[in-house]
């Protein structure tokens, strides 16, 4: 790592000296057009064609977006200002004929109005900069230093990023910033307007917080309880790659969640979420976006970086990534005293009951669900649930059981934060790339001392539930078994007076009985029934007993029976057994 002042040495060598190819130019002269205008200055250009490209998807966020479709007038002039020949060669792909000059510019416009932590936005309140939404690049420059002028609009003040400011005059107005190569640039969103920045110091390092919008935060608080989130997540790696970090705060309606960055991350929160229960949810979403400063930024898979910004990037180890750092966003609440060690009990065993009590958990291993992330997980449908699993929350899950293992096993002297150590100093620091999935199960097996292929085999790339007994236990927690046989339709209903099916449990009465998603269920045994007592007299049913449903689908009307049936629903009570069992104490401290 070097040190601060090795950096501003070489970000801060004057203009000539740094030897780049691409000067980015952005611009928003009318923001309630919703429009980022942006140049792309070459020089010392030698191709006689040359290609641009936009990305299809932004690290961090496992869908492909398709960028380009909010790109318009892409032109390129000469230095003299003569028109250059631009041809489009793919859906993302932009080929200038340069025609033999050094010099010459690339200048489009990006539409930018979907106010999300991973595309661009820009109204007359703000700007926000998701750079692979905004900024094209070359496969022949992208591994080089840049410069990044910003021209905000005259009603916007502040520009807050992680980049590195340029130690050179710019034009008056104009704020320039500096990237080693273009993943940096894509990887340091940029806040434009009128945001409130405050600053905290934890674990040696500057933190500032760019406040985007109205809301109920109270900023000493903020420092407090932030502050201790930092210091609790630097605790688990023993270090802090950073000299200073950006939080990025969008305080709006409905907030969406967070995406991690190399030196700072994104926030969508609900304005009004600084108070009462909902400030936990607040402080868990930073715990969560700040352990993925080491847990997918450095600690990674190998698909993982350098990016193809070209297509998807297939893993299995997104259950690793967002699943353990899931995991860690409640263990340290925890650590930081936010939780006591019976809530957070109650929270693991809240994840367990979803897991295991979802359909999709028997159909979809956490592993396929981590690889098919690009097409089921944020493209769901009406029958997402009986066949897919959220990596999120069986990784969670995981993570916890594998802590508990460690530490069981080893008495003490083991644990996942151990573990977390060996591959951020081993692959992060040391060999300076991401890790195979085949190279992961085998650093765990030798951490562990044992062999964890039949593990991987049976809850990993399989679908079996977990022993919790076997795992949580010995650590002093009592598991009991509370599955039971349950009457139940099967159904998801929507919101509304009409009774609307949403979704159809697989293996249901429902679906036995011929009922689908977007079926209007109108009438039961001859009469008029609403929601409260469709369900209440289906559950009141007898063995052998059933319904007469009166449904609509597409407009025609049809009866069914819906018999009596039952379903088991995996479902678990975890106590703490003995508050002092030494490892107990080893594990939740």
């Amino acid at each position: 790592m070097k040190s601060l002042f090795a950096l501003f040495s070489l970000f801060c060598l004057p203009f000539g000296f740094l030897a780049s190819k691409l000067t980015y130019h952005l611009s928003m002269p009318q923001p309630n057009s919703h429009y980022f205008a942006v140049k792309i200055q070459v020089t010392e250009n030698n191709s006689a064609v040359q290609t641009f490209k936009m990305p299809v998807w932004t690290p961090g966020s496992y869908l492909v977006r398709e960028f380009s479709k909010n790109l318009n007038q892409v032109k390129a002039l000469d230095a003299e200002g003569n028109q250059l020949v631009v041809k489009k060669k793919s859906k993302n792909t932009w080929e200038v004929q340069c025609d033999g000059k050094a010099n010459f510019s690339l200048f489009y416009e990006v539409y930018a109005f979907e106010l999300s932590v991973r595309t661009p936005y820009l109204d007359h309140t703000h700007g926000f900069v998701a750079g692979a939404g905004v900024f094209m690049y070359t496969e022949e420059t992208r591994n080089q230093q840049g410069i990044l002028k910003i021209y905000p609009h005259a009603s916007f003040k502040k520009i807050s990023t992680a980049l590195l400011s340029a130690d050179f005059k710019s034009e008056p107005g104009v704020q320039s910033f500096v990237f080693s190569d273009y993943d940096q640039l894509v990887d340091s969103p940029i806040e434009i307007g009128n945001q409130q920045e405050f600053t905290f110091l934890a674990a040696g390092v500057r933190h500032r917080v760019a406040m985007y919008g109205e809301a109920n935060y109270n900023v000493a608080q903020l420092q407090r309880d932030m502050a201790k989130v930092v210091e609790a997540a630097t605790g688990v790696f023993g270090s802090n790659p950073n000299q200073d970090y950006l939080f990025i705060v969008h305080n709006v309606t409905d907030g969406q969640g967070g995406l991690e960055h190399l030196n700072s991350c994104v926030l969508s929160v609900s304005r009004w979420s600084y108070s009462g229960s909902n400030y936990l949810g607040f402080i868990n979403l930073v715990a969560h976006e700040y352990f993925h400063l080491w847990n997918v930024k450095r600690i990674r898979p190998i698909e993982l970086g350098p990016f193809n910004y070209d297509q998807e990037c297939y893993t299995s180890l997104l259950w690793v990534m967002e699943g353990i750092t899931s995991y860690y966003d409640e263990l340290l609440l925890l650590r930081a005293g936010f939780y006591t060690k019976a809530e957070f009990v109650n929270k693991l065993q809240s994840q367990i009951n979803y897991v295991e009590g979802s359909p999709g958990a028997r159909v979809q291993p956490v592993a396929h669900a981590s690889f098919d992330a690009w097409i089921k997980a944020y493209r769901p449908n009406e029958n997402s649930g009986n066949t897919t699993m959220t990596y999120y929350s069986r990784g969670a899950v995981l993570g916890a059981v594998l802590d508990a293992y460690l530490i069981q096993k080893s008495k003490g002297k083991l644990s996942l934060d151990g573990f977390m150590q060996l591959l951020y100093n081993k692959y992060a620091l040391g060999l300076k790339r991401g890790f195979t999935e085949a190279e992961f199960e085998q650093e765990l097996s030798t951490y562990c001392g044992e062999d964890m292929q039949a593990f991987f085999a049976n809850y990993i790339n399989g679908t079996q539930i977990i022993p919790y007994k076997k795992y949580f236990e010995p650590m002093g927690l009592t598991v009991t078994d509370n599955s039971a046989a349950l009457t139940n339709l099967g159904l998801s209903l929507e919101e509304g007076e009409l009774i609307k099916v949403r979704s159809v449990r697989s293996g249901s009465a429902a679906e036995d009985a011929g009922i689908s998603a977007g079926d209007e269920i109108i009438a039961c045994d001859g009469y008029r029934i609403n929601k409260a007592s469709l369900e209440n007299k289906y559950n009141n049913l007898q063995t052998g007993a059933s319904l007469e449903l009166l449904v609509a689908r597409d407009g025609k009307l049809f009866t069914t029976k819906c018999a009596f049936k039952t379903w088991t629903r995996p479902q678990y009570s975890i106590q703490i057994k003995d508050n002092n069992a030494p490892l107990l104490l080893n594990w939740l401290r």
